[in-house]
């Protein structure tokens, strides 16, 4: 009963909230999407452990059906994240893709227990898979966003699902057709009434969805070769949904898709990682080469040469940053390095080697307690010292767990919750 009132609130609250045509969530205290509430990768948390291995400060561990790489979300009582089984579970033997299951796992915060299982047989032909890392991002790399009552789901041409938090189906709209050899990763975006989601795999389409009904509002097209997922900035009383896409950044009019702005962003041909945001400024970073970019939104047409505030020679390829204190933060995804840049120049702060080398990053760094988290691929979770000084903390790895960690760290209730590919776990003192 204490359960069902909770939801029925968060109901309301939420209708409150999209009545008005704002776009914030339910609950603030709720780890709601990817990255958290504010897509920013920070929280507010206190004593959260430094170190731990597969014998200490574990609270609990949970396998989980299949592997994945998109991030838990937490609302209420519980933990919904997404995995895949049947097909491409190992290097050695994929299988066959017609076997291939995705599923959306249920979780009770406190325990771990497994509350409910939904799973879906994947529309077909999916894309294939092959061994190399380029493939290895499997088939559930988006992650849920939730309003507090309802989830959202993207599972690429399978399409955008909404489920109940008891796991019922509440409507599917389809978004495109298209595969990649990289596969799908976007998460989707809530923002007044509307499902935000970046299609470029499917449909080359930033695409609106009506929240109650799954319904098509609006498609922006030309979205070409971009895996990062749409954030929201408030800029001069209006929001704006942003997003980091190959040569330029764009910002949108939520209600409608239509381009406000845009600069010139990371020459690159193709983008993975997610603009951030502080105040009425976009960080956004990516590219092969390395690229730093910081714009204030707000303009109108090209805003290249009025507000585009500075740029730097430094990024990284896939994992996203964080914004604490007027400084920015990140892992560099293959070269081993931790990066902090003054968020008002541009200035690089530091660039220091992290030991012992950590291999891939692919996971975006999360910031909370005076503490950097970023999971690596293979080899442990690195923690730093979240300050404009360098000050490696801690490589924790579970000895009993070698699968691929590709997921980014959520916090919640003053505990970390990751998830491999082979199990999820709640780690705290």
């Amino acid at each position: 009963m204490r359960t069902q009132m909770r939801h029925l609130f968060l109901w309301i609250i939420a209708c409150i909230d999209l009545s008005a045509g704002n776009c914030t969530v339910a609950a603030a205290t709720d780890w709601n999407g990817f990255r958290g509430p504010d897509r920013l990768g920070t929280a507010e948390a206190k004593d959260l452990p430094v170190t731990w291995n597969s014998n200490a400060n574990i609270v609990w561990k949970q396998a989980l059906p299949g592997p994945g790489t998109s991030s838990p979300i937490v609302v209420g009582p519980r933990i919904y994240l997404t995995c895949y089984s049947g097909y491409a579970e190992s290097i050695e033997n994929p299988g066959e893709m017609a076997a291939l299951t995705r599923h959306v796992v249920c979780l009770e915060h406190e325990t771990g227990k497994i509350v409910w299982t939904k799973s879906f047989k994947a529309k077909m032909p999916e894309s294939e898979y092959q061994p190399g890392n380029n493939s290895r991002h499997g088939y559930a790399s988006s992650t849920l966003t939730s309003d507090g009552r309802r989830l959202y789901v993207f599972f690429g041409i399978s399409g955008v699902f909404c489920l109940d938090l008891d796991g019922r189906v509440v409507w599917n709209t389809e978004v495109g057709s298209g595969t990649h050899g990289w596969g799908s990763a976007t998460s989707p975006l809530l923002c007044g009434g509307l499902v935000i989601v970046n299609a470029s795999v499917e449909s080359k389409s930033l695409v609106a969805l009506d929240q109650a009904t799954g319904k098509e509002a609006w498609r922006k097209t030309g979205i070409n070769s971009c895996w990062s997922s749409p954030v929201l900035v408030d800029a001069g009383g209006k929001q704006e949904v942003v997003l980091n896409t190959p040569h330029k950044i764009a910002g949108f009019d939520p209600k409608t898709g239509e381009e406000l702005w845009h600069c010139e962003g990371v020459p690159d041909g193709y983008i993975c990682p997610t603009a951030i945001v502080h105040e009425d400024v976009v960080y956004a970073i990516g590219g092969r080469k390395n690229t730093a970019i910081a714009v204030r939104a707000g303009g109108r047409r090209d805003v290249t040469g009025t507000h585009v505030l500075w740029t730097a020679d430094k990024g990284s390829n896939v994992s996203s940053p964080v914004y604490l204190d007027g400084h920015l933060y990140w892992f560099h995804e293959s070269r081993g390095m931790a990066y902090c840049l003054n968020a008002k120049t541009g200035e690089v702060v530091y660039e220091s080697r992290l030991e012992p080398r950590p291999g891939l990053i692919y996971a975006s760094v999360t910031a909370a307690d005076g503490k950097l988290y970023a999971p690596s691929q293979e080899q442990g979770v690195y923690v730093v010292e979240a300050k404009p000084t360098f000050k490696q903390l801690a490589v924790n790895v579970l000895e009993e767990d070698s699968s691929r960690t590709n997921a980014s760290i959520v916090v919640s209730r003053d505990r970390l919750i990751l998830r491999t590919d082979k199990a999820i776990y709640c780690i705290g003192r």
